[in-house]
């Protein structure tokens, strides 16, 4: 980082003065600013007009310090002795040079009116306060970032125009982006009744949801197509909730997230069921939905595990879910556990798989195809489904087939598994689980392996590809 070089141009007011500007100058030295001060700089014999000449027009100073209380704005307007010979100097500057940022007015006194004492050719140039000695403490570290470059308060970089711009579609404009802002905002500034502000949210998400969904019978000749074209519009409401559960994930929210993200799951449910108005319906007819609320909850989880929402995630595994009403009205049981989020497609391969081939998961392609995000990657998504497998694998009654990973090769290498061989790590997966030793998740993962039977899962059959993936043999390996 390149270091500042400061000149500080100020008036003989008083011995007081010439003291603490005196200070304020060893205390920039001793922040790494190189100083140019007459006190220390001017010495006897040199020609006191060129000095001053030569260090405001110097291209390595990088600022001109201004101090200005009553005396030196009064001699400066004045042109009276050496400040209004140097106030010149820098005048011109400043005018020939509008936009410059070199020369920062710091104000040392007021007048009565509350009006800072500065020359005519400063009045309009933003000042900082250091007209009393708590005033200067305040404002030091803006001074100190100005000279750097690193003011506290950056522009921030601007970004890719959003989603809903770039891709043409013909999705309408979400009222659910507005509620979120709110929702992060009445975090950020800790507002109190923050569950309002989530409910407002999730309404509007899942009100969206329902505005987009298909209430009217596909032509069953393009069904392929059709689903394709509603994930793509179902895509939206994912990145909604994923952005929420991150932000949530990453604010360390508390248990009241916890019952608003089971809500949200359960809300979820009903996308997969057919439309209440609609009397018959056929499955086939919510691929989309079905791929949605597959694809949605695995980004939850890996927006959970990048967060570090351990505990959330153990709740989100080991809870049930209430099925909607559609569905317990053919019978059967009222809740089911994480399983009820998996889906697959037939209807997909038609249009994704290469001519007079079938793909081994035509949702797994559809999932990476939609994989745009940048801060949870098709990576994430993955990982995310070996830890959902790695818990159906120890839940009992409870199936998961892992689409995603037929992407995964032996080599790959997924960061929560392989930093889990350090303990500190491990107590991550732990709480997860709920299995505090690496031996006894070991032989709980070889019965649940054994419970669905993998060896009969086509290329997923030998096992080993997990127990691999999962870092098994490593875990908690490492103090």
């Amino acid at each position: 980082m390149l270091k500042p070089m400061v000149f500080i141009s100020y008036s003989w007011t008083s011995p007081d003065h010439q003291k603490t500007i005196s200070e304020w100058a060893e205390r920039l030295l001793g922040d790494g600013v190189a100083v140019i001060l007459d006190q220390y700089d001017l010495k006897e014999g040199q020609d006191t007009y060129h000095f001053m000449e030569r260090m405001v027009t110097d291209s390595t100073i990088t600022h001109v310090l201004v101090f200005s209380d009553k005396q030196y704005a009064e001699k400066a307007d004045d042109r009276r002795a050496g400040v209004g010979v140097e106030s010149q100097i820098i005048s011109r500057e400043v005018y020939d040079k509008v936009s410059q940022s070199k020369f920062i007015p710091i104000v040392c006194e007021f007048d009565e009116a509350g009006n800072p004492y500065l020359p005519t050719f400063l009045k309009s140039r933003k000042w900082i306060d250091f007209s009393s000695l708590e005033a200067a403490n305040e404002n030091w570290e803006q001074l100190v970032r100005i000279l750097y470059g690193k003011p506290l308060h950056e522009k921030p970089v601007i970004g890719n125009a959003p989603a809903y711009i770039r891709e043409a579609s013909n999705v309408p404009s979400s009222p659910a982006l507005a509620k979120l802002s709110a929702l992060r905002h009445a975090m950020l500034q800790g507002k109190a009744n923050l569950n309002i502000y989530r409910k407002d949210f999730l309404d509007s998400s899942i009100s969206f949801l329902d505005k987009i969904r298909d209430r009217e019978r596909p032509d069953i000749n393009s069904l392929g197509e059709k689903v394709l074209d509603d994930c793509g519009k179902l895509k939206h409401v994912r990145d909604h909730l994923v952005d929420w559960v991150l932000f949530e994930a990453e604010n360390k929210s508390g248990p009241d997230f916890t019952e608003a993200l089971a809500s949200m799951f359960e809300h979820l449910l009903a996308a997969k069921s057919s439309p209440p108005q609609n009397s018959t319906w056929n499955d086939a007819w919510l691929e989309a939905n079905n791929i949605f609320v597959y694809e949605t909850f695995l980004y939850c989880i890996a927006a959970l595990i990048k967060g570090g929402s351990f505990h959330v995630l153990h709740e989100t595994f080991t809870s049930n879910y209430m099925l909607p009403e559609n569905d317990y009205r053919g019978g059967g049981e009222r809740f089911a556990d994480f399983s009820i989020f998996y889906s697959h497609s037939d209807a997909l391969q038609e249009v994704l798989a290469p001519p007079n081939q079938r793909l081994p998961s035509a949702a797994a392609e559809l999932i990476k195809r939609q994989a745009s995000r940048t801060d949870i990657t098709f990576n994430n998504v993955m990982e995310a489904e070996l830890l959902v497998l790695l818990m159906a694998f120890l839940r009992e009654d409870t199936f998961w087939y892992p689409e995603t990973l037929y992407y995964a090769s032996r080599r790959t290498e997924f960061a929560f598994f392989i930093r889990a061989s350090q303990h500190k790590h491990f107590a991550k997966l732990a709480i997860v689980t709920g299995i505090n030793s690496a031996d006894a998740l070991r032989e709980a993962v070889t019965k649940g392996q054994e419970k669905l039977k993998i060896n009969t899962w086509g290329i997923y059959r030998s096992g080993g590809n997990f127990w691999n993936l999962m870092n098994l043999e490593k875990l908690n390996s490492i103090n």
